[in-house]
């Protein structure tokens, strides 16, 4: 009979402080019927019933992500940012426009000359 004493208690102390992360990480137009900053206190005060309370009336339950995944569009048109700079193609443009503009200096300049290393300009 302890063990399931104890054991509720874990869980209900799971629950609370997963709804105190999920209050303050719920952007303030989310939340239902009290400001954000009301239910943080609820849920933080009246421990079981302010965590039920939050996931009962304060939470939406609209079944959509609060952030888009990586590489996902945020907005439909809107082009997926890159997470990787290997993946991000007007990076890599960038990336061979400047070698190249490096190559045509370099070749531009007199054969007579020696070559400057790049720390001394």
């Amino acid at each position: 009979m302890l063990f399931f004493d104890g054991a509720l208690g874990l869980i209900f102390l799971g629950v609370w402080i997963f709804c105190i992360i999920d209050v303050i990480t719920t952007p303030d137009n989310q939340c239902r019927n009290l400001p954000k900053i009301a239910w943080l206190f609820i849920v933080i005060l009246l421990v079981d019933i302010g965590s039920v309370a939050w996931l009962v009336a304060g939470r939406t339950w609209n079944g959509e992500p609060r952030r888009p995944l990586a590489g996902t569009p945020a907005r439909p048109g809107q082009r997926p940012k890159a997470s990787n700079p290997d993946d991000d193609e007007e990076f890599l443009a960038s990336l061979r426009s400047r070698a190249e503009e490096q190559r045509r200096a370099r070749d531009a300049q007199p054969k007579d000359e020696p070559e400057r290393p790049l720390d001394e300009a």
